[in-house]
Formats: C-alpha cells, sequence, structure tokens
C-alpha cells in the first residue's frame, strides 16, 4: 500500500470546448478540431508518446453491466468482468480488444462476483476469443434458483479453468523491462478483507459512517482490484455495497490514496460510501452505467462533493436524472437516448506520472498528473 502525497499541480485550467466545465483543472480537448491535433503533436514529446509501453484501460459499454478491458505495459491483456449473457455483450467486447486495444485474446479474466451482468458473458466470450487464466471469487452457496441456470453455463464453459481468487492474492504479470513495476493485487474477495498492515494510521473519517442494511445480495461478494503503475493507482471494487466498502478504509485504509475511482455497483446508492471515497481522494472517477441504472443521486452529490475529483466520466447519460443528476455531455460516452456502444479509454503513460482520458464518440480527451 502506498501512501501517496497530492501534488501541488494537477493539470492546467483550460477548456477549448465552448462550454463551461465546472471542478475542472484537466485540459479537455475537441480532438475533432485540426488545429488542435497539430498543437499535440508538437508539445508532446517523443518519450511521452502514447502506446509505447504504458497502460490502457477502456470501460466497454455492456449496457450497464461490468466489463472492464486492461492492457498492461508488457502487452498482457486483462478483462475484469464480461457483461451479461448472449452476442451483444461478448460483440462489443471483442470490437474493443481487437480494434482499439489491437489484441487478439484475454490473457487474465477476473470475474469478480455471480451476479449476471458481470459473469453471463464469459460463455459467449470463450466462443470468440482465447482466454487464457480465469480467475473467480469462488462458487456461491446460496444463489437464488433463477440465476443457477446461468452459473450452470459459467460451470460448463470454464470447467477446471479457473482460480478462487482470495484477499491478498496478486495476478502473476510478466513485466515490461525498463519501466516501473505493474501489479494487480485482490484487496478482498466473498466478503474477506487484507489485513490492516502494522501501524496503519486510525481513519478520522470513519466516525462519520453511516451503516445501510446488510447486503444478501450476491454483490457483497464483490472481488476489489487494485491496479498499480509505478505512482499509478486504480481501484475497481466491481459491485461492493456500502457497509463492505467501510471495510476497506476503516479502521485504517487498505487501500491507499488512489488516481482513478471505477465508481462501485455502476453508481448505484446501494453503494459508494463517502466515506470510502472521501479517503480514497480519487482526482477521475469513471461511472460503467447504464442508460436507466446509475449513477444515484446520493451517489452524484458524493462525487461532486468530494474535492479531490477533478472529473466524472459516465458510459451512458442517465435518461431519469436529467442535467443536474449528469455529468459534462462531454464526458458522457453514448449520450441521452443513444445506444452506440461507445466506450471511455484511459491510457497511462510510460513511467505512470501522467494520464490521459478519452471519450472518443466526443472527441474529449483530458490529461491528469498522478498523484507522486
Amino acid at each position: 500500500m502506498k501512501n501517496k502525497k497530492t501534488p501541488a499541480l494537477r493539470g492546467r485550467s483550460t477548456s477549448v470546448i465552448l462550454r463551461s466545465l465546472s471542478r475542472t483543472e484537466g485540459v479537455l480537448l475537441n480532438m475533432n478540431h485540426p488545429r488542435w491535433i497539430l498543437c499535440l503533436i508538437l508539445l508532446w514529446p517523443a518519450s511521452m508518446a502514447l502506446g509505447q509501453g504504458g497502460m490502457k484501460i477502456f470501460w466497454v459499454d455492456v449496457e450497464g453491466g461490468g466489463a472492464t478491458l486492461v492492457v498492461t505495459p508488457a502487452g498482457e491483456t486483462i478483462l475484469v468482468d464480461t457483461g451479461f449473457p448472449g452476442a451483444r455483450d461478448a460483440d462489443h467486447i471483442v470490437q474493443v480488444l481487437k480494434n482499439e486495444a489491437g489484441k487478439d485474446r484475454i490473457d487474465h479474466l477476473v470475474v469478480t462476483h455471480f451476479d449476471l451482468d458481470h459473469y453471463g458473458g464469459t460463455a459467449d466470450l470463450l466462443e470468440r476469443v482465447p482466454i487464457g487464466q480465469i480467475y473467480d471469487p469462488g462458487y456461491p452457496n446460496d444463489l437464488h434458483p433463477v440465476w443457477e441456470k446461468g452459473l450452470n453455463r459459467y460451470r460448463e464453459a470454464v470447467g477446471d479453468h479457473r482460480i478462487v481468487l482470495k484477499a491478498g492474492d496478486s495476478l502473476p504479470l510478466i513485466q515490461a523491462s525498463g519501466g516501473p513495476e505493474f501489479s494487480v493485487r485482490c484487496l478482498g474477495a466473498a466478503q474477506k478483507f487484507v489485513e490492516s498492515p502494522a501501524g496503519c494510521p486510525e481513519n478520522p473519517l470513519c466516525s462519520g459512517f453511516i451503516p445501510k442494511a446488510t447486503d444478501t445480495s450476491q454483490n457483497a461478494n464483490s472481488t476489489t482490484l487494485l491496479f498499480q503503475y509505478g505512482p499509478f493507482d486504480f481501484l475497481d471494487a466491481a459491485d461492493l455495497t456500502w457497509n463492505l466498502e467501510n471495510e476497506l478504509v476503516c479502521p485504517c485504509n487498505l487501500v491507499g490514496k488512489i488516481d482513478v475511482y471505477q465508481v462501485d455497483h455502476h453508481g448505484l446508492d446501494h453503494s459508494n460510501n463517502p466515506v470510502l471515497i472521501r479517503t480514497l481522494e480519487p482526482t477521475v472517477a469513471v461511472a460503467n452505467n447504464g442508460p436507466r441504472k446509475g449513477p444515484g443521486p446520493e451517489t452524484f452529490a458524493t462525487l461532486k462533493g468530494t474535492e479531490s475529483i477533478e472529473a466524472i466520466y459516465q458510459i451512458h447519460w442517465n435518461l431519469d436524472n436529467g442535467k443536474s443528476g449528469n455529468t459534462d455531455i462531454g464526458r458522457i460516452a453514448n449520450p441521452e437516448g443513444e445506444m452506440n456502444y461507445e466506450y471511455v479509454a484511459l491510457e497511462v503513460r510510460p513511467g505512470g506520472e501522467s494520464y490521459q482520458v478519452r471519450v472518443p464518440s466526443k472527441g474529449t480527451v483530458e490529461e491528469f498528473a498522478t498523484k507522486l
């Protein structure tokens, strides 16, 4: 666990899109404008060029499910969750894998929990691309009978080709030469978390925790993954819910300060405990939401009210929330009423000291400095 300090400078307060952006300290660019393309080519030195051994993240649109694709600095692919069953989500994942990431296989697949919108597409994906190692938190003993059919299909497709991922485990990854270490560590799975390190200070924000009703769904079993590339930290806790989120940061912070937060549970208010988010102090938040699934009003208010957060991105405009309940339109991959299955992408520069977030459907690019 790294206890990172917040840098004095995160980015420049500059916008070249003709609208005001609240709480933004990144650089928002309209990449469709040729003058800005030329400026970027001239201003970015070759040593900072994207695609030269950095880390990439793609949030694939699976209509409110989970499918986060990571390309490591060494070129391996890690997919976290597979969306819903059927051709739709599997095809979208493969499209991003091949056309955007430039890869033809998945080296590591992590199924975070057995909720249909996270594991349902596994069998369909196995029919389309080779998958190396598969990880999950272990089969549930109390799955509702209505979900048994989907789980049986997963069992048949995966067979013995799986490893049960437990708190404290790390994925066995190839390291790129000449750069910082890249790691993926499991901080929690099946409601069990890593132990507090010796000397971990008590978190003063824990006194403000207000518990909610105990979650008895499969969401409570969500696997929590911490991706680290040098100084860069990204947290994906899948659908981890309110009370269990608290165990990540109370009585002490097991995660550290992070750069990017994948908004838990698609932004639903069953999750996204303010104590968690304010303790982690993310710079960027990305919600893998659906057209009518997240972010909830409570979650959105927490994100907007967290001082460290400079930018919020969404996969979809939430049709029920109105303008005040959605982020800036330039940060939403699929705007109001559109089902174009667009994605949000992030690329960490070699060395991990800065990163860029893109919304290709909008031509939007923002640059952020990593917490050091």
